[in-house]
């Protein structure tokens, strides 16, 4: 996996560093919260953040990216070993939370752990540019912002994203969305579809002319 390290002790994350490589893992160490990219989350596959960072908060900068959107799984890598602090650590955004000191073992074993379930709940999400789906919670948002969208938005939505990248013909849209109401309303699939451009981006479906739609495909 390629792994984010965000942890300012020498010794630790030193060791920590040459063990998940040595288990096969990439891994990028860095010591300040300042040294990110802003993009940076994105290269990854994992991240195991410390708490305290010299130069702010590490569940603070986990909890931006989740209000963002970012579903990266993370670990909480920390001393405060309290109950408080670890139900905080696991409701600002943490998959899982790892008092110090640890085993590097268990380490290793709790980031399998968070990679399986993760990627049981990741089949269920697209990112197409700064817009992200979660097609299980039935929820959209876009640069970080929900979007509220109507049952008949999101069911062309949701139609598109099960294709994304290739042609929805567009009789066979208007049936699976509109059902028996696809010979009255003529027009109807084309309204939605404005709408869902208008809310969410012009870009993010292309109209195939005489053929269909396309959601663009999704981001990597």
């Amino acid at each position: 996996m390629r792994l984010l390290l965000l942890e300012d002790d020498e010794l630790l994350g030193s060791g920590l560093r040459d063990f998940l490589r040595a288990e096969g893992h990439e891994v990028t160490w860095i010591t300040r919260i300042g040294d990110l990219l802003p993009r940076h989350h994105e290269e990854f596959e994992a991240l195991l953040v410390d708490w305290q960072l010299p130069d702010g908060s590490g569940l603070d900068w986990l909890r931006s990216l989740r209000q963002r959107g970012v579903s990266t799984p993370a670990l909480m890598l920390t001393a405060r070993d309290l109950l408080a602090d670890r139900l905080q650590g696991l409701d600002g955004g943490a998959d899982d939370y790892l008092v110090k000191p640890f085993a590097p073992e268990e380490l290793a074993a709790r980031l399998r752990a968070v990679s399986r379930r993760h990627m049981g709940a990741s089949s269920s999400q697209r990112r197409h540019g700064e817009v992200w789906l979660d097609l299980a919670a039935k929820r959209v948002t876009r640069a970080g912002a929900h979007v509220e969208l109507t049952a008949r938005e999101w069911a062309v939505l949701e139609a598109l994203a099960q294709r994304a990248g290739r042609l929805y013909p567009k009789r066979e849209l208007e049936l699976q969305v509109l059902g028996d109401d696809a010979e009255v309303q003529s027009n109807a699939l084309e309204v939605h579809v404005s709408s869902l451009r208008r809310k969410l981006g012009r870009e993010l479906i292309e109209t195939v002319r005489g053929l269909g739609y396309r959601l663009g495909a999704e981001a990597r």
